[in-house]
């Protein structure tokens, strides 16, 4: 008889979703040569003490306490989750802890989801593509029980909310699919390839049942040309970092091979280059992330998602995960999507 040994990925993915997001917040806006003058060696990063992250985590946690109100009130679907992730991403934005220098895409469209009646696709800021929307849909990678379609769905109507451009909603549809491969067991070795056939089987599909007539609200004759424009970009980034890992650098800035990591499809495609450039290192992917010329917090967020979600929960030194900000919030979640 053989025991399985479970690997707590959902609690792994969020600690090192806030563990990257609190190294990379110090180094936020910086260069390479004036992170390395500020903290030594980028191999030898500390995490900061005290351990405090920015609305990346904030805004992982609105969303995931939003969806286990959501999916407590029965099968997931867009009416149920549109509500209670509305409430709370107008939660954060009216919080006196909303002080992390927060982007403004989700500052303005948060301002108008506090409006009663407003339909959300009014609030959705339809230009915007900033990484705010992918850098907090990893719980939606590490909830089991959900179908493709409530998966794809709930990953770009969450981005929606905020960024309402297509390759924002593409993104956060990837990067879900990223963290639920990974959470799975899926080789690392062959995700590259895994995301890229993902987005050609799903350049044409838009989800009319989770974005309504969000479409609409862009120049685009159709919505499959709209969604189509998200998809391509998406596709276009991980061409790059195909490219990236066939010849790796480690001692290169990732931003200077797949992007600074400030728009989605960057952010996915430089935190998926940290996190496979060192795949059974994660804290050096971490730091990798955080000394980097683009956004570091977002970027080593990611990384962090996608190494603990691989690797589970004991990939985190045990000194680090104790003192990280809302170290109960994440653990709770990750004990819930655990079980």
């Amino acid at each position: 008889m053989t025991t399985t040994v479970r690997k707590h990925a959902a609690t792994g993915a969020l600690v090192g979703l806030a563990l990257g997001d609190a190294l990379g917040f110090p180094t936020e806006f910086n260069d390479v040569p004036s992170i390395l003058a500020k903290c030594g060696p980028w191999r030898e990063m500390e995490l900061p003490t005290p351990a405090y992250v920015t609305d990346d985590t904030q805004m992982t946690l609105a969303l995931g306490r939003g969806l286990r109100t959501a999916m407590d009130r029965g099968l997931l679907g867009p009416k149920r989750l549109e509500r209670p992730v509305r409430e709370e991403f107008v939660d954060w934005y009216q919080s006196p802890e909303n002080n992390r220098a927060p982007g403004r895409t989700c500052l303005v469209a948060c301002e108008k989801l506090k409006r009663e009646g407003l339909p959300w696709q009014d609030a959705s800021q339809i230009h915007s593509k900033g990484c705010g929307a992918n850098m907090r849909v990893a719980p939606l990678g590490l909830i089991s029980g959900l179908s493709d379609e409530q998966r794809a769905g709930a990953a770009q109507l969450q981005a929606a909310l905020t960024h309402g451009h297509p390759t924002a909603l593409a993104a956060s549809d990837l990067t879900a699919h990223a963290v639920r491969l990974l959470a799975q067991g899926a080789e690392p070795t062959g995700l590259v390839g895994l995301l890229r056939s993902y987005a050609y089987e799903n350049r044409t599909r838009y989800h009319e049942r989770w974005l309504g007539d969000l479409w609409t609200r862009s120049q685009d004759p159709t919505p499959t040309h709209f969604i189509s424009r998200g998809w391509d970009e998406c596709l276009e980034v991980l061409e790059r970092l195909q490219g990236a890992l066939r010849s790796p650098s480690p001692e290169t800035d990732p931003c200077l091979a797949t992007g600074a990591g400030w728009i989605a499809e960057e952010a996915l495609a430089t935190g998926l280059l940290c996190f496979l450039l060192f795949v059974d290192e994660p804290v050096t992917a971490l730091r990798r992330a955080a000394c980097t010329s683009g956004d570091s917090d977002s970027i080593a967020c990611l990384a962090g998602a996608f190494a603990g979600a691989y690797l589970g929960a004991d990939a985190w030194p045990t000194e680090w995960a104790d003192r990280i900000e809302y170290q109960g919030d994440l653990m709770a979640l990750g004990a819930l999507w655990d079980d």
